[in-house]
């Protein structure tokens, strides 16, 4: 087989290999953008930066003084498309966001397929490992991390029932949790609480609902939001 058939069926399918074995984790964990595509990522960079190296053959009847092929301009526009692809995975749910980490492989694919399109293989197969590894067995080491965990208490009452700021940090911080970015909203006969609320155990909100729940007259939600 020559190099004209060889070049482009190695690299475009080593870039792949290096996108599936990445969507598959992706897959794995249930993420929006997944195998499919990521294996179109890493195949796409990989494909644009084929073009990249072979203009110059393309090009046979111009002078090199006239035409000058920079590579870097093709990975710079595949990066510039794929942070576009990277911002549609990226889900805002009440105050939580998800979908960066998802985002950060679309972009990492990407870079792989570069490398693989313009030959540079042992580049693209540390990043590959880089990649696989940080998304798998970091993340299992990230969930025995303990991680503080963020949530926002809304508390209405009675203006004549309702408990006294003091009284309320210290009832939450019984529970080995923080408060901060305390506001106040008074209404018509009602006053509200909105706190930011920071603890080390995500159960921790759920015994705060159980205290909560023996105030007089009183209205709730606590909404976790992370880490």
């Amino acid at each position: 087989m020559s190099d004209e058939y060889a070049i482009p069926l190695v690299r475009l399918s080593l870039a792949l290999v290096a996108g599936a074995l990445i969507g598959l984790e992706r897959t794995y964990h249930g993420r929006p953008a997944g195998f499919r595509t990521h294996i179109l990522v890493s195949t796409a960079s990989g494909l644009l930066m084929l073009l990249t190296v072979s203009s110059a053959e393309l090009i046979t009847e111009a002078s090199l003084e006239i035409v000058r092929i920079d590579p870097t301009r093709m990975a710079q526009g595949i990066m510039t498309g794929i942070g576009f692809l990277g911002a549609g995975v990226i889900i805002k749910e009440g105050l939580t966001i998800r979908g960066l980490t998802t985002a950060g492989s679309i972009w990492i694919t990407a870079s792989i397929g570069i490398m693989v399109g313009v030959g540079l293989y042992f580049a693209a197969f540390v990043a590959e490992v880089i990649t696989v590894g940080s998304l798998s067995l970091l993340g299992l080491l990230e969930t025995r991390v303990p991680a503080l965990q963020y949530g926002r208490l809304e508390i209405r009452q009675p203006r004549e029932a309702a408990i006294s700021e003091s009284e309320l940090i210290s009832m939450i911080a019984s529970h080995s949790i923080t408060s901060t970015d305390i506001s106040y909203h008074l209404y018509d006969k009602m006053f509200e609480y909105e706190i930011t609320l920071r603890t080390r155990n995500v159960a921790n909100f759920g015994e705060l609902a159980d205290t909560l729940k023996g105030l007089e007259s009183a209205e709730f939600k606590i909404t976790p939001t992370g880490t």
